[in-house]
C-alpha cells in the first residue's frame, strides 16, 4: 500500500521514529524513539549544548528518512 511521504515526514517532525512507524519500519522507528528520548533526557537534565545538537540531528534525519522510506514504499 502506498504511503504518503509527507504524512510520513509530518509524523516524525511531531515524534520523530514516528514517520518510520507509518511507513512499516517498526522496529526502526522504535529505536528512534528511544534515542530520542535517551538524547533529549540527558541534554535536559545535563543542559548539554552538544545533547541539544545530537537531537536536532536525529530528529531532522528522522524526518528525512521517513519522507525517502514512504517514496520508496510507493508514495
Amino acid at each position: 500500500m502506498a504511503k504518503n511521504p509527507i504524512l510520513a515526514a509530518f509524523l516524525s517532525f511531531l515524534l520523530p521514529g514516528l514517520g518510520q512507524i507509518y511507513v512499516g519500519k517498526t522496529l526502526f522507528g522504535l529505536g528512534l524513539i528511544v534515542l530520542t528520548f535517551i538524547i533529549s533526557t540527558l541534554a535536559i537534565f545535563l543542559i548539554s549544548f552538544f545533547g541539544i545538537i545530537i537531537y536536532i540531528i536525529v530528529w531532522l534525519y528522522a524526518i528525512y528518512d521517513a519522507y525517502m522510506s514512504a517514496q520508496d514504499v510507493g508514495g
